[in-house]
């Protein structure tokens, strides 16, 4: 399966609303802190935003609402994986993208069968405390080498400077979210994200 380069990160359907349109085909909604009545109605708005300017929505997480609100795609934690129910998500159609930051994760993560594996963090994130150190770039090209032909997905403190080494080195999509959200002028940053992964479509 085959990943836009550029892998978009937000945390609701307001954001999506306000990036999408800029040409962005895919993106992820991860919400954390919120209620069912409200992920659903945030699924549900983020839904018709990606379908009508055909980009491709990933759920974070929530794997019963993703099934229960026909999502193409759901992304889990290595905690949310243990307990999810993959025979449920892979009949109801859901593709499955994990996360994985060491050796033992990405062990777990292939015996699942995802779509796509994420390595992160490639280099010091500000998203959330970690207790991994930053993998670098050679750990991409190792991924590659042992999840191929599963897509690879590089995250954790990436910005613009830093995409050539990372597609270099083996990832087929950069994910992002601080350096788009938390910047000045996040329509003109996403619109350079696009600019620059333009080469690896």
């Amino acid at each position: 399966m085959k990943l836009d380069p550029f892998y978009l990160i937000v945390d609701s359907a307001a954001w999506i609303e306000r990036l999408v349109p800029l040409g962005v085909k895919l993106v992820q909604l991860r919400i954390k802190d919120q209620d069912e009545a409200g992920l659903r109605a945030e699924i549900r708005k983020a839904k018709v935003l990606c379908a009508r300017h055909r980009c491709q929505l990933i759920v974070n997480d929530h794997w019963r609402l993703a099934i229960e609100e026909c999502c193409d795609f759901v992304h889990l934690g290595q905690e949310d994986l243990q307990a999810a129910d993959l025979p449920r998500i892979r009949v109801a159609g859901i593709r499955l993208g994990l996360s994985t930051h060491d050796h033992a994760e990405l062990e777990t993560a292939l015996a699942a069968r995802p779509d796509y594996i994420a390595l992160g963090p490639i280099y010091p994130t500000i998203l959330k405390q970690m207790k991994w150190s930053p993998q670098g770039l050679e750990r991409i090209g190792e991924w590659k080498r042992r999840v191929a032909p599963i897509a690879l997905v590089a995250i954790g403190g990436l910005n613009p400077g830093r995409i050539e080494g990372v597609f270099g080195a083996g990832a087929d999509s950069a994910a992002v979210v601080t350096d788009i959200t938390l910047n000045a002028d996040p329509e003109a940053r996403t619109r350079e994200w696009i600019e620059r992964t333009e080469r690896w479509r």
